[in-house]
């Protein structure tokens, strides 16, 4: 089985870094499965989740604001200006920022800011995906 060496890093620090079989992320495109060997890509990534799938089928998650992904022949590494493990997430805040981000979308109806309180809220929802993920992933462990 073909494995390949995986980096996450964020503006702040670097959250992992190993060798896996796979990752599953979103680019500005469309949904991106890498493994082993995959041709050569630099690509934007969309706010969402990094699925990790380690040598031994074993899963993680990992929240990204958004950013770059870099495939190279033995070497993955993906670039987010956020970053943070799903086992880190705590539901509570995500979702009082994701009621507090649609009721300033209901209140900015027809605004200038109604864009980027989208991204927010559409940010919040990724985060609340991950963290989803990973309480599953925990869950079948058991």
């Amino acid at each position: 089985m073909s494995v390949f060496n995986l980096t996450v890093v964020s503006a702040e620090q670097q959250i992992f870094s190993g060798e896996v079989k796979s990752i599953q992320a979103s680019g500005i495109e469309g949904e991106l499965g890498i493994l082993a060997g995959h041709t050569p890509l630099l690509t934007a990534i969309k706010p969402g989740i990094v699925k990790i799938t380690f040598a031994d089928g074993k899963e993680d998650v990992i929240y990204v604001s958004g950013g770059f992904l870099e495939v190279q022949p033995n070497v993955v590494i993906v670039l987010a200006d956020t970053a943070i493990r799903g086992a880190e997430l705590d539901s509570d805040r995500i979702l009082a920022a994701k009621k507090r981000a649609e009721e300033n979308i209901k209140a900015a109806h027809g605004d200038s800011n109604y864009e980027m309180l989208a991204a927010k809220l559409s940010k919040e929802l990724a985060k609340l995906r991950a963290y989803e993920l990973t309480e599953k992933l925990v869950k079948n462990k058991r």
